[in-house]
């Protein structure tokens, strides 16, 4: 366990500063509530992962010598991210008449890390420099675990956030400035992609 310190320590501050799962989350959380956010909130743990783990299993470097396919990759994510921004700057509050938006269901929230660039770029970092010298799969597994359980205990933080923020967000325009705010650092999060 405590081989694995440095690398708890380094996942739990990578995925606790914002960028496209604690905005969403966040924003999920303050627009349909707490339960209703709650498959969205568990695919998150699941899909990082097993980025995680295929990032260990060696993924991550077969895309760092496909330099084609890692730009393909990066603009389909970032017009994917900026797309999403743009769709949270336009959500309404849930009831309004014209909302038809939803959260994230389970499955969605898995497939989107694919497309998450901070969670490649940590699924990265972890496997290149926090390895503790085991075989290829056991610190696959390592990673799957260590993932999990840490972006767990963050998107239960960021969506109880959201759903106690709901409560100042009633009126029209507090809304409308939380959402902004919660757009402008998802598109922000793009510059992530191309680093």
């Amino acid at each position: 366990m405590s081989t694995s310190l440095p690398l708890i320590f380094f996942l739990f501050a990578a995925m606790f500063s914002p960028g496209p799962n604690v905005v969403m989350l966040t924003a999920s959380g303050a627009r349909f509530g707490f339960r209703a956010t709650l498959p969205h909130l568990l695919g998150v743990p699941i899909g990082t992962g097993l980025l995680g783990a295929t990032s260990g299993l060696g993924l991550g470097n077969l895309l760092l010598a496909a330099p084609n396919l890692k730009i393909v990759l990066q603009i389909i994510a970032a017009l994917w991210i900026l797309w999403l921004a743009y769709k949270t700057a336009q959500a309404g509050q849930v009831g309004m008449a014209e909302d038809r938006g939803r959260p994230f269901k389970f499955h969605e929230a898995i497939l989107f890390q694919a497309i998450n660039p901070k969670i490649w770029a940590i699924a990265f970092a972890a496997s290149a420099g926090f390895g503790i010298g085991l075989p290829v799969p056991f610190e696959a597994l390592r990673l799957l675990i260590a993932f999990s359980v840490i972006n767990l205990s963050v998107c239960l933080f960021w969506t109880t956030i959201g759903h106690l923020l709901s409560q100042y967000l009633s009126s029209e325009r507090m809304w409308r400035y939380f959402m902004t705010v919660m757009a402008v650092l998802m598109a922000a999060s793009v510059v992530l992609i191309f680093v």
